[in-house]
């Protein structure tokens, strides 16, 4: 069984930086495409960013795009978060997810395991 534990969060001004972590354990994320989502209060959860399981494609929810960047290392078992350039509206609770295939999706039942969720909250 696939453990997914996200860090990183915390508060940060707009228009500064953080990078989220996603570590596995339990097994191999390898062949699996990797997610980024997030939950802000009251709203759904939303797709953010993919990347296939060789790391050769990613994909940008438009808000984050050319902000955000997603990134893995298989020998680590990790997939990276990092964003620059953040606004208010980009606090939630993001959590990130593995999915069942090699290819990404932007849809949350693609992905078979999820981690607990890191907070990010952007002061203005």
């Amino acid at each position: 069984q696939v453990q997914l534990v996200e860090s990183g969060g915390g508060l940060v001004q707009a228009g500064g930086s953080l990078r989220l972590s996603c570590a596995a354990s339990g097994g191999t994320v390898s062949s699996s495409a990797m997610g980024w989502f997030r939950r802000a209060p009251g709203k759904q959860r939303e797709f953010v960013t993919a990347v296939t399981a060789s790391g050769g494609a990613t994909d940008y929810a438009a808000s984050v795009k050319g902000r955000f960047s997603i990134s893995r290392d298989n020998a680590k078992n990790t997939v990276y978060l990092q964003m620059n350039s953040l606004k208010p509206e980009d606090t939630a609770v993001y959590y990130c997810a593995a999915g069942r295939f090699t290819s990404s999706s932007r849809n949350e039942y693609w992905y078979s395991y999820w981690g607990q969720g890191t907070q990010v909250t952007v002061s203005s």
